[in-house]
């Protein structure tokens, strides 16, 4: 207390502390505004990441999951020449009740369903995707060889896996090659050989003129040929671009110039063999001398003029066409009405044909016929 003028005096003021700042409590009403806008920035992050993930999945479903996903994967196995992995897509394999009740051969053989007989595919590439009520028709244009194919599918669901679903074919992508050869039991799918023996119901017992029933896929471009040393054929090129149809086909083998050579040569040694017997009417021969009067000679025969041999398929065998050809025969002839004696030098016109078997080891066996001496 200042007893000099009778007043309280204040207390000194306290000095303010070197280096501390001092904090004023934030106003409220300021907080509140920035944590909404916080919340906001964050509900607009959460919403765009939200719809990223839905895009991003709808891209992952259309490229790996989506019915031309599933169509694409198909062909690339195909293109890659996986045989087996193809088959084992769902949908792809079928049964002997599925194929009878299309109206397909329920025999037909799987020999060509396999890696060694797939031709190459490329630039395959889906050009339309069609929706019909629970199925999907997938279109694809591409490449075998040079032959441009086409070929829609019918993709349905088959289920999920997670949030992933998964298909499997609506109508099989395999279809039937009704495979008719003539002129040869073995030919060459694709470079793949077969006997008609190995793939026919029958077995050893399948007629050569029955055609074969061979599944195939689709897409798939398939080259029959005929390559033996008794016939041969160009090929001919049969693209499958149309799942579950019947696809005929029939080849017609042509003899080759060493085969007819072969069969020209022993034709001619058999008709040259027949003209040794010194008999009237030669045995087992095609040609022949008819005389009612007696004769003073053994007959001579030659022949001046062999037949040109031409052959055409037959079932599992050839046929030789029937071809002329020219015999002479030199022999003396007593007459019975008055006894004279002439001598014949006459040419004698026949016909030769014949049969040609084909043994399964590959050997041939000719046999020459003809009808009687004209």
């Amino acid at each position: 207390m200042d007893t000099s003028s009778g007043r309280a005096s204040a207390p000194p003021a306290t000095p303010a502390t070197p280096g501390r700042d001092v904090i004023q409590p934030p106003a409220k009403g300021r907080t509140r505004r920035r944590l909404a806008l916080d919340l906001t920035l964050l509900g607009i992050v959460g919403v765009l990441l939200l719809c990223a993930a839905f895009a991003a999945w709808g891209v992952i479903q259309r490229e790996y999951y989506s019915p031309k996903a599933f169509v694409e994967g198909y062909v690339q196995l195909l293109a890659e020449g996986r045989a087996a992995d193809a088959l084992a897509v769902p949908g792809v394999a079928v049964t002997s009740a599925e194929l009878e009740a299309a109206g397909l051969p329920p025999t037909a053989s799987e020999a060509l369903l396999r890696s060694s007989a797939l031709a190459p595919i490329r630039d395959a590439q889906v050009v339309s995707e069609e929706q019909d009520g629970d199925v999907t028709h997938v279109t694809i244009e591409y490449t075998a060889r040079g032959h441009d194919g086409r070929t829609t599918f019918s993709v349905e669901r088959d289920g999920s896996i997670g949030l992933a679903p998964t298909w499997r074919f609506a109508k099989s992508p395999l279809a039937v090659m009704n495979l008719g050869v003539t002129g040869s039991m073995v030919f060459d799918v694709n470079g793949f050989e077969i006997d008609k023996r190995q793939v026919s119901p029958d077995g050893a017992g399948a007629d050569p003129a029955a055609p074969v029933s061979l599944l195939v896929f689709s897409p798939g471009l398939y080259s029959v040929s005929v390559d033996t040393a008794i016939s041969s054929t160009p090929g001919v090129a049969v693209l499958s671009d149309s799942p579950f149809r019947a696809i005929p086909v029939n080849v017609v083998a042509q003899p080759t110039e060493k085969f007819l050579s072969v069969v020209q040569e022993k034709v001619e040694e058999f008709l040259t063999s027949c003209a040794t017997q010194e008999v009237l009417q030669p045995t087992a021969c095609p040609f022949g001398y008819f005389v009612e009067d007696r004769i003073t000679s053994l007959p001579k025969w030659s022949i001046t003029q062999q037949p040109t041999v031409a052959v055409e398929p037959d079932g599992a065998g050839w046929s030789i066409l029937a071809a002329e050809a020219v015999a002479h025969i030199e022999v003396g002839i007593r007459s019975l009405f008055d006894g004279r004696v002439r001598a014949v030098s006459e040419d004698v016109p026949f016909i030769v044909k014949g049969t040609i078997t084909v043994r399964p080891d590959g050997t041939a066996t000719i046999v020459v016929t003809g009808p009687d001496t004209r």
